[in-house]
Parts: C-alpha cells; sequence; structure tokens
C-alpha cells in the first residue's frame, strides 16, 4: 500500500477499538493479495473491506487522493472529510465529533 497510507494506519488501528466507529475500507487500485499481505502484517483496522480494482467508483464518491477518509454519521450523511493521512489531531476530532 501506499507510503501515507502506511503513516496512517495506526490510527485507523487506534480508531477501530472505538465500538461507536465502524470503518469501511476501500482497497484502491491495489491488487487483494497486497492488500491481505499489508493487513495481515499490520493489523486489519476495518470492519469491511470493500475493493475498487480501477478507481472508478472512488472518483465518483468524489475522492481524488489517497488515502482520504470520509466521516458519516448514521444517516449517512458527511460529517467531515480529511484529505491525506489522517494525525494524531484528527484522531482527537474524530472522538470528539463522536462521542
Amino acid at each position: 500500500w501506499c507510503a501515507p497510507c502506511k503513516i496512517e494506519h495506526p490510527i485507523l488501528m487506534k480508531l477501530s477499538q472505538k465500538k461507536s466507529l465502524m470503518i469501511l475500507g476501500v482497497n484502491f487500485k491495489d491488487k487483494e493479495s497486497q492488500a491481505k499481505t499489508f493487513l495481515s502484517e499490520l493489523g486489519n483496522p476495518y470492519d469491511l473491506l470493500a475493493k475498487d480494482k480501477n478507481g472508478k467508483q472512488s472518483v465518483r464518491f468524489g475522492v481524488y487522493g489517497i488515502p482520504e477518509s470520509i466521516l458519516i454519521d448514521k444517516d449517512l450523511m458527511i460529517i467531515k472529510k480529511f484529505v491525506g493521512p489522517l494525525t494524531v489531531d484528527d484522531y482527537k476530532n474524530i472522538i470528539k465529533i463522536t462521542e
């Protein structure tokens, strides 16, 4: 996976411990075997992992770079979009928003 994805991975792992959150990952243009290797080595924070083999579905959702994280409420409304790897400050912001 991309270097920025590796940078944010510890943040996703920490977020995955919050039972009030559900994390959906999208395997963007990567081979499934590479994604499985990455997640088996570093841990899998995702409740669900989808794939976007050619990147077209992600573009339809407004994704234009990776990684991107989109915080969605229970009514499927977008609360906040994070472009680039999640940071510690982003983690704190997500926790604040979701508590």
